[in-house]
């Protein structure tokens, strides 16, 4: 517990044998109620690594997409009776240590959402992001910002944490299962416009951290372009897409708190 709220850890998992255990030593049990693991049918070690270290992962029997990954693990995280649920990678690409920080703006205020940015504070190339992807990175942003009309330093962090009520009332399960998912859904909550905030977070770039190649890169840009076309023409009620949807497809919000 947390100033009395339940928190949970869902961390989706995709060859992280190597970093499972690095990243679960620094996380603090003292703010951290439950840890959820989700593999997505990784070729390696993941899933025994995540047993070995007391865990009990949810297991994809086959790949379903980074965005499919994030559907199990928050569904857990409701049935589980969280209040505050926080995604951390367990690549060890962003530093768990920064988990107070975030759930403290949930848990106290004022925010509902909170994403740890790689860009506040300038350490995005100084942690090794490529420079390809951190020009991409600024020339996406601004493009969302511009159509969606929010003011954020980055939308591409997989560093989040979320309020019980954000994971209960946005359309998750209207979202795509790969990687756009993860810009479909900070679509939808500025649409319902849930306050935002952002913490500077350093980063690193080495061998094990997860990432994309090139090709999956622009396929993601694309999407994302997409989706921030979707945000803009919704918003002046010009189109009705089905991820902002009020009464879209959810996840169950089962669990006890």
């Amino acid at each position: 517990m947390f100033h009395g709220q339940r928190v949970v850890v869902v961390m989706p998992a995709y060859n992280a044998a190597r970093t499972l255990e690095r990243t679960l030593d620094e996380i603090s049990m003292d703010l951290v109620d439950e840890i959820v693991v989700t593999d997505d049918a990784s070729p390696d070690e993941t899933v025994a690594e995540a047993r070995r270290l007391g865990l009990h992962p949810l297991v994809h029997p086959e790949n379903r997409g980074y965005g499919a990954n994030q559907k199990t693990c928050y569904q857990e995280a409701l049935r589980l009776g969280a209040d505050v649920v926080v995604m951390l990678h367990p690549d060890y690409q962003y530093t768990p240590k920064l988990l107070p920080s975030m759930i403290g703006l949930l848990t106290d205020g004022p925010y509902d959402v909170v994403l740890g940015s790689r860009i506040l504070g300038g350490g995005a190339l100084r942690g090794g992001m490529p420079r390809y992807k951190y020009v991409a990175n600024r020339a996406l942003t601004f493009t969302q910002n511009l159509l969606g009309g929010a003011m954020l330093s980055e939308y591409h962090t997989g560093y989040r944490a979320f309020t019980r009520e954000v994971l209960e009332t946005l359309p998750l399960l209207e979202n795509s299962d790969d990687f756009v998912f993860d810009n479909q859904m900070l679509a939808q909550i500025i649409y319902q416009g849930y306050a935002i905030g952002e913490i500077s977070c350093p980063t690193a770039y080495f061998a094990e951290a997860s990432s994309i190649n090139f090709q999956r890169s622009v396929t993601y840009g694309l999407g994302v372009l997409a989706t921030s076309v979707q945000l803009f023409l919704q918003r002046r009620g010009w189109a009705h897409c089905a991820i902002f949807d009020a009464e879209g497809s959810k996840l169950e919000s089962a669990g006890t708190r």
